[in-house]
């Protein structure tokens, strides 16, 4: 038997791809126009640009914009796009929304405002001015270990009430909030966390934001095909042979920016260096990455 679910407002597997950069550090369209058609091809329904993974914190509102528009020109109508335009300003926020529909974008990604850390009632005021400016659907991000400050279940519970606050990327390692909030509301939710796909998936989300997918599209895009299928064992097998590569990108200390650029690069895929304060991947790093990506895709 198929499972059968409400179509996803964004498409089902989501990258949060990286954004390259030339050996300068200058922002890389035309890497960013062949890897967004890359990951499409292998599989991706959809592109988030300008969130973490994509280095937002050091790229500027120009070359926000100017991603997405190239990306546009890449994928057509092929994928959803999902412009992050998350900051600690609800107007920086609101002008980078605007900003992003005008270059094509389909949403917009919009983190809990950080280092201020805001009670509830502010975090839900700052969504909601965003959702009331903004012509687009959003997505809600709630990463309290970036932020500082958790989306509360209940204040999530609230701004589903919004007619253009439509799903939540999902970083809170809160399982049984998680589930309380997709009980009770129609909010879509995306695991943001790949070691989570199948556990989200499988009580009801709408699918996943991957950090992995910029690596292996086609393996993280089949997890939920197969569980769709009815295939629940394949989605299981899925899942965990996926686990040591997910490991070495996002759980050994490293952000996912900076595996996934130095794995990309490995690859032959367009990536380029990380801006800083990061710092590149060491040789060593990166050899124990490409092993891992090898034996996965072995498996």
């Amino acid at each position: 038997m198929t499972s059968t679910r409400k179509p996803p407002p964004f498409g089902r597997t989501l990258c949060a791809m990286i954004t390259p950069f030339t050996e300068t550090g200058a922002l890389d369209l035309d890497g960013a126009r062949r890897l967004a058609a890359h990951l499409v091809a292998e599989g991706c329904d959809g592109l988030v640009l300008n969130g973490t993974t994509g280095e937002s914190p050091t790229t500027t509102d120009e070359e926000k914009t100017r991603l997405v528009a190239a990306v546009r020109e890449a994928v057509g109508d092929r994928a959803a796009l999902v412009a992050g335009v998350g900051s600690a300003d609800t107007r920086h926020t609101v002008r980078l929304a605007l900003a992003a529909h005008k270059a094509g974008a389909d949403g917009v990604l919009v983190v809990t405002p950080y280092y201020s850390r805001p009670p509830q009632e502010a975090v839900a005021a700052h969504f909601r001015q965003v959702a009331d400016a903004s012509e687009l659907p959003v997505m809600l991000y709630d990463i309290p270990g970036r932020t500082g400050t958790r989306i509360e279940p209940e204040t999530l519970i609230r701004l589903a009430e919004h007619p253009r606050i439509v799903a939540v990327k999902d970083c809170s390692y809160d399982f049984l909030g998680t589930q309380k909030v997709l009980a009770q509301t129609g909010l879509a939710y995306y695991a943001g966390c790949d070691e989570h796909v199948l556990a989200l998936y499988a009580v009801g989300a709408a699918g996943c934001v991957s950090t992995v997918a910029n690596a292996v599209p086609a393996h993280i895009a089949a997890i939920p095909a197969a569980f769709d299928a009815g295939d629940t064992a394949r989605a299981r097998r899925l899942q965990l042979a996926a686990v040591p590569l997910t490991e070495a990108m996002t759980g050994a200390g490293l952000p996912g920016t900076v595996t996934a650029k130095a794995l990309l690069a490995r690859l032959g895929l367009p990536a380029g260096p990380v801006r800083a304060p990061l710092l590149p991947a060491g040789p060593g790093t990166t050899d124990a990455l490409l092993a891992r990506y090898e034996a996965l895709r072995a498996a």
